[in-house]
């Protein structure tokens, strides 16, 4: 069985989420998924308007948020801190498990990344969404009810410990190691 940090042990951690970079970070990781519950960890990916990262099922999954079960055009991109990530996961070969695309060190908090923020990354550009993304049952599972009572928490929506949406302005290709820059 995996063990689940507890609320202390989530707590104590916080001061090093809030220590990330605010203007330039670093992409840590990217992971597609292909299908629901999949995950490949990429060396290089595409990001295009259309798809969002290329192959993977964001635009086939579909949104409950859309009445017609489309995807959420401005839900195209997951990205959640590194930091908050191995503070709920542990070790970096269960971070997909979170099952974001995009994992950053970067602060991804509200007053730093606020919808419309733009982002280089790579090639890329994206930009930072008013949809909230919060822990679910998929998180609980995988990470316990402490993890999911915290990322949902006040502070976990002030820092977006669960992570922000974010849609693809300008296509490029993105690897791990490339630098995050917060446009102006």
């Amino acid at each position: 069985m995996t063990y689940h940090k507890t609320t202390v042990e989530l707590e104590a951690g916080l001061d090093h989420v809030r220590a990330a970079p605010s203007d330039v970070g670093e992409l840590k990781l990217v992971v597609r998924r292909p299908a629901n519950n999949e995950r490949e960890v990429l060396a290089e990916a595409q990001l295009c308007t259309q798809q969002g990262l290329e192959g993977d099922n964001w635009s086939t999954r579909g949104s409950p948020r859309m009445k017609d079960g489309s995807s959420h055009p401005d839900m195209q991109l997951n990205i959640m801190n590194v930091r908050a990530t191995a503070l709920v996961a542990g070790p970096e070969e269960r971070w997909p498990l979170a099952g974001d695309q995009l994992y950053v060190d970067m602060d991804l908090s509200e007053a730093n990344m606020p919808a419309g923020t733009r982002l280089s990354i790579g090639d890329a550009l994206i930009e930072v969404t008013d949809q909230p993304h919060l822990g679910c049952q998929k998180f609980r599972e995988r990470f316990g009810e402490d993890a999911l009572r915290f990322v949902n928490s006040d502070i976990g929506k002030q820092l977006h410990l669960r992570g922000i949406n974010a849609r693809v302005i300008e296509p490029g290709t993105i690897r791990p190691g490339d630098t995050v820059r917060k446009l102006a």
